[in-house]
Order: C-alpha cells, then sequence, then structure tokens
C-alpha cells in the first residue's frame, strides 16, 4: 500500500467528488488554506511502509501563511500559534528538547510522524468552515489504513474530536495516547504532563521500531 494510491482511489468516489465541487468554488471565491498544492502534504515526506506515528488535528490554522498541511505545523518564519507552544511546552518537559525556534514539523513528518488533520482545507478566520463537506469521510478512510498497518503504530489523539476518532483503531497491536487539546483553553486539564513524546518512543522501541527524534 502506498499514500498515492490510497488517495487517488477516494478521489473517484461520489463524496469526494462532491468535495472537489465544493473547494474548486471555495479557492475561487474566497481566501482558503492551505495553499491548493499543500492541502495533502502531510502524506509527502514518508511513505505509508515508514508510518510509525499518526497525530490527529483539527482543521488548518485560519490564519495567513501559518498552514502548510500538515497538523499543528506552522512555515518556517512564522510565529508559533498558541497550541503548538504549549505542544513545544510539553516536548521540553517531557523529553528535555530546546524549545524549537521554528514551529516547522516537518522534521517529525520525515521520520513517519502522520501530522493529519480531520479536516484539510478551512477559510480564512473561520476555523470548522469546512466541516461537513466530506472531509471527515476521506480522513476515517486514511485512518482505516492506518489501523491496517502491518508494524504497530502509535495514534496521538488531542481533544475531542481526535478521540472521536479513536473507535477507528481496532487493531491491539496500536498504542492509542489520549490527552485534552492543546489548547489555550483545555491544556490545563491534562495535556500538560501527559508525555505523549516518551510514551510513544517507549511504546515503538518495545515494538523493535526505531524511535522518533522529537527534538527540532
Amino acid at each position: 500500500m502506498n499514500w498515492n494510491d490510497v488517495i487517488k482511489a477516494q478521489f473517484e468516489t461520489p463524496y469526494f467528488k462532491s468535495l472537489s465541487v465544493f473547494l474548486k468554488q471555495a479557492y475561487e471565491t474566497s481566501t482558503v488554506y492551505p495553499p491548493k498544492e499543500q492541502i495533502f502534504n502531510a502524506f509527502s515526506y514518508a511513505d505509508y511502509n515508514e508510518l510509525k506515528v499518526i497525530l490527529i488535528g483539527q482543521d488548518p490554522y485560519h490564519q495567513a501563511h501559518q498552514a502548510h498541511g500538515l497538523c499543528f505545523s506552522v512555515n518556517p518564519g512564522i510565529d508559533h500559534p498558541p497550541s503548538l507552544q504549549n505542544i513545544f511546552k510539553e516536548l521540553s518537559d517531557d523529553v528535555g528538547c530546546a524549545i524549537p525556534q521554528s514551529g516547522c514539523l516537518i522534521p517529525w513528518a520525515k521520520q513517519g510522524v502522520l501530522l493529519l488533520n480531520a479536516i484539510l482545507t478551512v477559510e480564512s478566520n473561520k476555523p470548522l468552515s469546512h466541516q461537513n463537506q466530506g472531509w471527515e469521510t476521506f480522513t476515517d478512510h486514511i485512518l482505516k489504513c492506518c489501523n491496517e498497518h502491518t508494524e504497530p503504530c502509535v495514534f496521538i489523539l488531542w481533544g475531542k474530536n481526535a478521540q472521536a476518532k479513536a473507535s477507528l483503531i481496532t487493531d491491539p497491536k496500536h498504542l492509542i495516547l489520549m490527552a485534552p487539546h492543546p489548547s489555550p483553553l483545555s491544556v490545563y486539564r491534562g495535556y500538560f504532563g501527559s508525555q505523549p513524546f516518551s510514551k510513544a518512543n517507549a511504546f515503538l522501541k518495545k515494538n523493535g521500531r526505531k524511535e522518533i527524534e522529537w527534538c527540532l
């Protein structure tokens, strides 16, 4: 299995054809993030066979120059949004990484971390504006493919929207790590101290898989 085949097969389904019509109009009539050519960026850096960790976000950042197709990641040189600041604080507390200067998470993606939003596009300054248009069906399918992976993988689900997808992860060989969302609204309800990075690496090591170098 490879990501290209998985994605292209979805293009032919009725729901995705409807989604495509919606997206064509949205990009023509409003400002939408990320840029069209970066919608599927999460699949660009490591193939399916290299998959180790699946991190689920909600929808892309909705302000200019931030989103580039990887959940929680921003383009180099862009200020870190509050959620990403909190992720980096937990990263530092959990595994001792220095707070990165860049908020670009491509180095994680290249190691087999799928940084997948549940919804892959958004209108400028309108969070969740592209929900219920078909993206959820697409990302559910991607998660089912991840669940079928022959190697043990880690699914990191932050917040209620991501945790709602836990039912798609049915193979007991995988690890599911759940915590509140790292947004300022919920970060103190148990996100800090949840140790997702060290727990993911401990699981990968126990199963004979190469650990993720989380420090950026």
